[in-house]
């Protein structure tokens, strides 16, 4: 009964998947498209909470600043497609840290602490025994978004770094000093993960991409390849997202059954 409404294209992720669904269904899908400021306005929203360059964006115009001036509130995810301060910053905050940081200050603004609070006491303790249980030898992990010339990846400054690390990987890019980022298929294939993780996102089904990966010459030695271990997340567990600790729980679980010489 708080929610005005939401805006999410249809490509964005698969509803069915969710495990608040019947929340969503619930609520009113307000378009399929992008937010715009007159959406915000039909709806009567006294808020707006969205990521950088996921539904706020200098680009489109809506903007905490262009919705203040038509008398709308504004909350910034703190992970989002918004590049940190300095020189050649990239990343604002860890997903986990970032995850509880927003729970914690959507639990005042909304007079829910205690709930907010046990919210994020759950999910601590998910990531502390996945974390417990992590191999002596950890798989070493490459991210694959999508790419066939290159690799679209993740750097250490890339959500995916710390999810893959809090499950017990060791991510074979944690030196790119980058977000996300395209690499060359030699560096991959120096680095022979144990494991590749596939982003299940964009217009490339998972299945398209595993096909590619298995079929491209260049990996036919590289350990994850030959081994078949190819193991695919949703876009929206390796973002910032009240998915994060079962997604980490699952790939722990996951990379403590690879055995690796």
């Amino acid at each position: 009964d708080r929610m005005a409404g939401y805006v999410m294209p249809d490509d964005k992720g698969d509803l069915t998947k969710v495990p608040w669904k019947a929340a969503y269904d619930e609520v009113p899908w307000l378009s399929k498209k992008a937010i715009t400021k007159e959406i915000a306005l039909d709806a009567k929203a006294d808020l707006v909470f969205a990521g950088w360059n996921y539904g706020f964006g200098e680009g489109s115009g809506v903007t905490p600043a262009s919705l203040d001036k038509l008398g709308i509130g504004s909350y910034v995810l703190t992970e989002s497609c918004h590049n940190g301060t300095g020189a050649g910053a990239r990343g604002v905050m860890p997903p986990l840290d970032a995850l509880y940081t927003d729970l914690a200050a959507l639990g005042k603004l909304f007079d829910v602490e205690d709930r907010a609070q046990a919210l994020i006491r759950s999910y601590k303790k998910q990531v502390a025994d996945a974390a417990a249980k992590v191999p002596a030898h950890r798989p070493t992990v490459f991210l694959y978004d999508d790419g066939r010339d290159k690799p679209l990846t993740a750097g250490k400054y890339a959500a995916p770094h710390d999810i893959i690390t809090k499950a017990g990987g060791d991510h074979v890019m944690k030196d790119l000093k980058d977000s996300w980022t395209t690499v060359g298929w030699e560096t991959v294939v120096a680095r022979d993960p144990d494991v590749i993780v596939i982003n299940n996102y964009g217009d490339t089904t998972a299945a398209q991409k595993k096909a590619f990966l298995e079929s491209y010459a260049p990996l036919a030695n590289v350990s994850a390849i030959k081994h078949h271990r190819i193991y695919v997340m949703d876009y929206a567990e390796l973002v910032e997202s009240p998915r994060n600790p079962t997604a980490i729980s699952d790939l722990a679980r996951y990379l403590r059954g690879v055995h690796t010489a």
